[in-house]
C-alpha cells in the first residue's frame, strides 16, 4: 500500500506543483558573459529559467533553434539532460533547427533524435522565403513560451550577454503553436523544392495583458517574420518596429548584433534607418549600441552616417577576450531590443537587416509596461556606461576583429 501511495504521489506531484507556482507571467531573462560587469542581480539568469520551465514540462517541448551545440562541462549540458529526462517521464519533444547550421553542429541534435518520445527535424528555409530559420524559442505545453537571442548553444550561457523573454499565456502560445506547425510539416522528410505560403487570414484577441514580475500589467503582443510565413500580417516584424520608433517622443534605445541598410548587389533597405532618422528629426534622444563584430564591414558608412546626425549617438561594445582564451562566436552583445521612452519596447530574435524581416524566420514580443521598459533602459545604459563602450565618430576609423574560427 505505501509504495502506490508514492506512485500515485509522484505521478500527481509535478502537476499540483506546476498549478501551485507563483511566477510572474511575463519575465526579462538574461546571460551573461562572464568576467564582465554586465550582470544584473535582479535578472534571472537563462539557464536557471531553462532548466526550470523544461523540468515543469507536463505534455509537450516543442523547440525552434538556429542550431544546438553542446560540450561536456559547459552550462548548456544540463539542459540537454533536463530535455532527455522530461522525454523519460513521457514528455513529447519536438526539435526543429536550421537545415544548413545542422551540417556545422549535428552531433547533439543526433542524440536527441536517437532518444525516446524526441523527434527532430530540419527545416530548409532558403526553400521557403530564400533566408535561414534563424528564430530561438520553446514552447512548454503550449501555454508557456522563451524567445530572445540566446541560441541552444553552450556560448550563449556564459560567454554572450543575451536577452530573452519567458511568458505564459495561451493566445500568445497559440500564434508560437501556429508557427511552429507550420514549419514542423515544412521540414517534413522528403523536404519539397518549394512550400506553399502560409495563407494570412488567421486573427487572434491581441494585444494581451500580462503580470510582470514587478507586479504591474504589461500590454504585450507577438511579432513574426518573414512577411510571407506568418498567420496573421498585423504582426510583421517591421511594422511593429517602425510603429515603436514612430511613437518615441524622448527618448530611443536600440541594440542589435548587426545593423545595415546595405544589402547584397548594392541594393539598399531603409524601412528601420528612416524611422530612426525620422525621431532624430523630431527631437527623440537616440542611442544605439551594435556588436564591434561590424568594425571593417560595409555597415561602417551607415554607422557613421548615423553618428553624424542631431540626436543621434551609436557606438560599439567590445567585450574581452576571455582570461581561459580565445572563443570562436563569442565574446560579444548579442541581444536584439529596442525601449522607446523607456515604457514601450520589443525583444526578439531578429537583427537590424532586411533579410531578418523578409526571407528568414525569426519572432520576437512588443509591448508596454513601466517596469519591463525600465529594466530593459538599466540593461542599455549599463553596457552604454561601462568600459567596454566604444563611440562611433563620422571620422573614426576601426580596426576589424576576428570572430569566427581562427585559421
Amino acid at each position: 500500500m505505501k509504495v502506490l501511495l508514492c506512485a500515485v504521489a509522484l505521478s500527481i506531484a509535478p502537476s499540483l506543483f506546476a498549478q501551485n507556482r507563483q511566477i510572474p507571467e511575463i519575465e526579462l531573462v538574461e546571460s551573461i558573459p562572464i568576467e564582465t560587469i554586465l550582470d544584473n542581480t535582479d535578472i534571472r539568469n537563462t539557464r536557471e529559467t531553462w532548466l526550470e520551465m523544461i523540468r515543469h514540462a507536463q505534455r509537450s517541448i516543442d523547440i525552434e533553434q538556429f542550431y544546438i551545440t553542446d560540450e561536456p562541462d559547459k552550462s548548456l549540458r544540463d539542459v540537454i539532460v533536463a530535455l532527455c529526462s522530461a522525454a523519460d517521464r513521457g514528455v513529447k519533444i519536438r526539435i526543429i533547427a536550421d537545415a544548413r547550421m545542422y551540417k556545422t553542429y549535428p552531433e547533439t541534435i543526433d542524440s536527441l533524435g536517437r532518444r525516446r518520445n524526441i523527434e527532430t527535424r530540419r527545416i530548409d528555409f532558403s526553400n521557403l522565403g530564400g533566408g535561414i530559420q534563424h528564430s530561438k524559442y520553446f514552447i512548454v505545453d503550449d501555454v508557456e513560451i522563451f524567445v530572445g537571442s540566446q541560441n541552444f548553444d553552450w556560448r550563449a550561457l556564459e560567454q554572450i550577454h543575451e536577452l530573452g523573454l519567458r511568458l505564459r499565456n495561451t493566445e500568445i502560445a497559440s500564434v508560437y503553436r501556429d508557427i511552429f506547425s507550420f514549419d514542423w510539416e515544412a521540414s517534413a522528410e522528403p523536404l519539397k523544392t518549394k512550400q506553399p505560403r502560409m495563407v494570412l487570414t488567421k486573427r487572434y484577441s491581441l494585444p494581451v495583458r500580462v503580470l510582470t514580475k514587478a507586479g504591474d500589467t504589461a500590454i504585450v503582443a507577438p511579432t513574426c517574420s518573414p512577411i510571407g510565413f506568418i498567420p496573421d500580417s498585423t504582426l510583421w516584424d517591421e511594422r511593429a518596429l517602425v510603429a515603436l520608433i514612430d511613437r518615441a517622443k524622448n527618448s530611443l534605445l536600440l541594440q542589435f548584433l548587426a545593423y545595415s541598410p546595405f544589402e547584397r548587389l548594392g541594393e539598399m533597405y531603409t524601412i528601420i534607418d528612416d524611422a530612426i532618422r525620422r525621431a532624430a528629426f523630431r527631437g527623440v534622444k537616440v542611442k544605439m549600441i551594435v556588436a564591434d563584430w561590424a568594425k571593417g564591414s560595409s555597415a561602417m558608412k551607415a554607422l557613421k552616417e548615423l553618428a553624424a546626425l542631431p540626436n543621434i549617438e551609436v557606438a560599439f561594445t567590445v567585450i574581452p577576450e576571455w582570461s581561459g582564451g580565445y572563443i570562436a562566436y563569442a565574446r560579444v552583445e548579442h541581444c536584439k531590443y529596442i525601449v522607446a521612452d523607456e515604457t514601450a519596447f520589443w525583444i526578439g530574435t531578429s537583427n537590424c537587416e532586411k533579410n531578418y524581416f523578409y526571407s528568414s524566420r525569426n519572432l520576437g514580443i512588443t509591448g508596454t509596461s513601466t517596469s519591463l521598459g525600465g529594466i530593459l533602459s538599466k540593461i542599455f545604459r549599463k553596457s552604454w556606461d561601462s568600459p567596454y563602450k566604444e563611440s562611433i565618430t563620422p571620422n573614426g576609423s576601426y580596426k576589424p576583429r576576428v570572430h569566427g574560427e581562427k585559421k
